[in-house]
């Protein structure tokens, strides 16, 4: 299979890194590409947004598919050129990316659909702007309508800062048409995320999260950017947090799409705003985003061309999306000046070295000069990106090689992944593991993780199928003794193999808890839990939020027996119910 990548970033550098672990693919083109993409593919003096020419060399060199990596092309309508022409290619048409094209489509469709964001008004005269501006008071947010590579948003902390936006968007058209229609929004306190997801239209297949860090400098200080750095998982993103983005803006946004007549199909990445236990949407963009998508490749497993294909041919939910649990961490190092002014053809320095098969040096802004000596071509010049065992571990070997690196005038952030620490630091250590055979088990477990909350027990979430991910299912059981947990409880339905998984690669305890999802109502489930062979006992709880409840319960009276605050909450608890018993029967006998 021939495969063309489109773009010259770090983005696209990760994906060709990807795409080349394929052993169905045995030639990879980039257009134009970069010095670092050059080595593993065969770059072309083709631009990105050239799309005649870009089909003419896919039709004239049998190119099987083509991956759209930059927004820009997209919203050009290249897709659509591409199947007009006979020819395959990832990435939404021109009629659904412009919910990245437009920040008003985006908005209206949001207020449409009572999909989760902040309030807002667009407009093209200034004088209209500042009196709205006037009228909400700061902090609140100016945005350039169009693509602006991610600068076109300001936050003005008072109102004169805001109205100076406007005029630079709409009076100085400092990004050009970008900027001929502004949006004023709602400033969004909290923390952000993002969240990005595989989907043919109809079915949606979530990435881990991750969150980038747009300010330039240290501490989410400075201008925006691009972005100068990423880490995936981002805790901020719980399980529960992750069913509400899925239930609430994931899922609504494809159908609305559809319902408007722009079917989705492609990478769709919300941007996210964390706070209280709820997300909003700030953004949605219809690409991969960069530098996200350097640590989400890394943990990424399943093969990239079936999860191209299931888009493509709608046929994604019967892809198997697998992922690495090793977290992973991008440090973007920059030219001096960026985002604004900075000087090119600096020679990079130590690049010719061997950082092992977890680290990888994801070329963005580079060029090859002609006597092969690699030289700064852009803002974003690198992407350091590492995975390991743990993000504290992740990050300290991107720093690592990112002190071995150097060019003249060159910068980086030195908080990458901070925030994630700090909340991690400030976590109690797991106790209790929560495996679900589906996101949609979540709802069932809502009594379960609110009693562990009451009684102080940390846990945690993850979703791992016995059928479908059968790998993950036993790698987390097998690790969980040595993370430091005491208990886990699985909760699946159908043929719920799910516990007995577990059960078979810990010496933990494990609970299950059959799930009703089948018109058998949990007793398929609850046969399928119980029935376990000799040598892999499972405890096994009533069939639904009952027996969630129950599990939580049982998961804490396991512990007691080591632990003697436990065990008098345990005893209050009881108590409390026997006297909510007589309570009720006093009140029946009046």
């Amino acid at each position: 299979m021939k495969i063309l990548m489109i773009g010259s970033g770090g983005r696209e550098h990760a994906l060709v890194w990807k795409l080349k672990q394929s052993l169905r693919i045995t030639e990879i083109f980039c257009a134009p590409g970069n010095a670092g993409i050059a080595e593993m593919a065969q770059c072309l003096d083709i631009g990105a947004n050239e799309v005649e020419k870009l089909a003419d060399f896919a039709l004239n060199n049998e190119i099987d598919l083509t991956f759209v990596g930059p927004e820009e092309p997209l919203t050009l309508g290249i897709v659509d050129y591409f199947e007009s022409r006979g020819l395959k290619a990832f990435g939404p048409t021109r009629a659904a990316a412009v919910l990245e094209g437009s920040k008003v489509f985006m908005k209206d469709l949001l207020a449409k659909y009572n999909i989760p964001s902040g309030f807002y008004q667009a407009f093209t005269k200034r004088d209209e702007a500042a009196a709205f501006i006037r009228e909400k008071g700061a902090p609140i947010v100016v945005k350039a309508d169009g693509l602006a590579a991610g600068k076109g948003v300001i936050v003005a902390n008072n109102v004169d800062e805001a109205v100076a936006a406007v005029d630079l968007m709409l009076a100085d058209q400092a990004f050009g048409k970008a900027g001929s229609r502004v949006i004023v929004e709602e400033f969004l306190a909290g923390e952000e995320a993002s969240f990005l997801a595989f989907t043919d239209g109809r079915t949606i297949l979530p990435l881990p999260s991750a969150q980038d860090h747009k300010a330039v400098l240290d501490g989410d200080k400075g201008p925006n950017t691009g972005g100068m750095g990423a880490y995936s998982p981002a805790p901020v993103l719980t399980a529960e947090l992750e069913s509400q983005v899925m239930a609430e803006i994931m899922y609504p946004t494809v159908r609305a799409m559809a319902a408007e007549g722009r079917p989705y199909k492609g990478i769709l990445y919300a941007g996210l705003m964390i706070k209280d236990g709820r997300a909003r949407v700030l953004e949605f963009n219809c690409r991969f985003g960069d530098p996200e998508t350097q640590p989400l490749l890394m943990r990424l497993k399943t093969d990239l061309v079936e999860l191209m294909e299931g888009v493509i041919d709608e046929n994604l939910a019967a892809v198997h999306l697998e992922i690495d649990p090793r977290p992973a961490v991008c440090v973007v190092m920059a030219s001096d000046g960026y985002p604004g002014s900075y000087e090119k053809g600096r020679v990079i320095t130590g690049l010719d070295q061997d950082f092992g098969d977890d680290l990888m040096v994801f070329h963005a802004g580079t060029s090859l000069r002609a006597g092969g000596e690699v030289v700064t071509s852009g803002g974003r010049v690198l992407g350091i990106t590492a995975r390991a065992a743990d993000l504290q571990t992740a990050v300290d070997a991107a720093y690592e090689a990112v002190k071995k690196i150097n060019w003249p005038g060159c910068f980086y952030r030195t908080d990458i992944g901070r925030k994630a620490l700090e909340r991690s630091a400030g976590q109690r250590a797991i106790q209790v593991g929560i495996v679900l055979g589906s996101a949609s088990d979540l709802p069932v477990f809502k009594g379960c993780t609110a009693l562990l909350r009451q009684m102080g027990i940390a846990y945690e979430i993850i979703v791992a199928s016995a059928h479908r991910s059968p790998e993950r299912a036993a790698d987390y059981a097998g690790e969980a003794k040595g993370r430091g947990l005491r208990v886990l409880i699985a909760g699946a339905g159908m043929a719920a193999h799910l516990a007995g998984v577990l059960a078979a690669h810990t010496i933990l305890p494990v609970i299950g808890v059959p799930v009703a999802s089948s018109s058998l109502l949990g007793f398929d489930s609850l046969l399928s839990t119980v029935q376990m062979p000799p040598g892999v006992p499972v405890a096994t709880m009533a069939v639904g939020s009952a027996g969630a409840k129950n599990a939580a319960i049982l998961a804490a009276q396991m512990m007691a027996l080591s632990d003697d605050k436990m065990a008098e909450w345990l005893v209050d608890f009881k108590q409390r119910m026997a006297r909510d018993v007589e309570r009720a029967s006093a009140e029946i006998a009046d």
